[in-house]
C-alpha cells in the first residue's frame, strides 16, 4: 500500500516512511484483529499541523506464514554459539517449523526494487536524511536492521514494542544476546543516524523492560544521546496495535519532525 496525504502534488517532494506489516495500518475492517494503527490519520494530522515534514507511507504487507523469518535479523545469527544455533534449529525442524531466513532478501527487495520503483514514481526525496523505517514487534526488529545493513540508505528507524526476545519467550534463550552483540557491531554513526525505540509493560511486553538498560548502554557507547536516541517506557501499555495508535504520534515526530 502507498498513503499518499490530501492535496499530493508532484510540484512538491515528500520524505518517505517505510512500514512493514502495511495490511495492519490503515483500516481495521480489513485485519485480522479489527484493530488498525491509524497510520493516516496521524500522518494527516501531524502534516496539517506542521509537527512533521510532509512525507508518504510506504507499507509492504507482512506474509503471515513467514513474517518471522523475513523479520528476524539475520546476520545475528553469526553471533551465536555454534552449539546454541544447532540446538535452535533441530528444535524447529521437530516442530516442522521453517528455518529459511528471510531478512537480508526483504531488506534487498525494500532497497533495490520497492524503493527505486517509489523514488521513480512518486515526488519523492530519495536521501537518507527523508528515508526512514518503522515497525513493531519482529518488525521493530527489521527497521533496527534496515538502518543497520543499509546506512546509506535509511536515516532513522521507530522500532516500536521491538521484540527483543527474537522469537519465543524461554529461559537462556541465545536470541537476545546474538541481536545485541550485532548491534554492538553494526549500529551506524550518530553523527547521521536516529533511533526510537520504546516498549509497554503488559502481555508480550512485560518481557521488554529488562532489556532497556543492555540497549541504553550500546547507544550510550556508540555516542548517541538525547537528539538522536530514544529508549522510552510506556507504562501499563500492551503489545496491540489499539496501544501502539495511541502514540503513534511520538515515534512519528521523532523520524519526521
Amino acid at each position: 500500500d502507498i498513503w499518499l496525504p490530501d492535496g499530493y502534488s508532484k510540484d512538491k517532494k515528500y520524505a518517505v516512511l517505510y512500514m512493514h506489516d502495511g495490511q495492519m495500518l490503515f483500516d481495521s475492517t480489513t485485519t485480522w484483529n479489527k484493530q488498525e494503527w491509524k497510520v493516516d490519520e496521524w500522518a494527516s494530522k501531524l502534516q496539517r499541523e506542521e509537527k512533521t515534514k510532509d512525507f508518504i507511507v510506504v507499507a509492504p504487507h507482512n506474509i503471515s506464514s513467514i513474517r518471522w523469518n523475513d523479520y528476524y535479523p539475520e546476520k545475528s545469527l553469526d553471533y551465536m554459539p555454534k552449539t546454541a544455533l544447532d540446538s535452535i534449529v533441530k528444535m524447529a525442524n521437530d516442530n516442522g517449523s521453517n528455518t529459511q531466513m528471510n531478512a537480508d532478501e526483504y531488506l534487498l527487495f525494500l532497497t533495490k526494487e520497492l524503493k527505486p520503483f517509489i523514488d521513480t514514481n512518486y515526488s519523492v526525496l530519495s536521501d537518507k536524511e527523508h528515508t526512514v523505517i518503522s515497525g513493531s514487534s519482529m518488525g521493530g526488529l527489521i527497521s533496527m536492521y534496515a538502518v543497520a545493513e543499509y546506512p546509506d540508505v535509511f536515516g532513522a528507524a521507530a522500532c516500536i514494542s521491538i521484540h527483543w526476545p527474537g522469537a519465543g519467550v524461554f529461559d537462556g534463550s541465545p536470541f537476545p544476546k546474538a541481536i545485541f552483540d550485532y548491534m554492538r557491531n553494526n549500529i551506524p554513526s550518530p553523527i547521521d543516524h536516529r533511533l526510537y525505540f520504546d516498549y509497554g509493560t503488559e502481555t508480550l511486553d512485560q518481557y521488554y523492560p529488562q532489556y532497556a538498560s543492555t540497549v541504553d548502554k550500546i547507544f550510550t557507547d556508540k555516542g548517541y544521546d538525547a537528539t538522536n536516541f530514544v529508549n522510552r517506557e510506556f507504562t501499563g501499555t500492551d503489545h496491540s496495535e489499539n496501544s501502539w495508535q495511541k502514540r503513534l504520534d511520538i515515534p512519528f515526530t521523532f523520524l519526521l519532525g
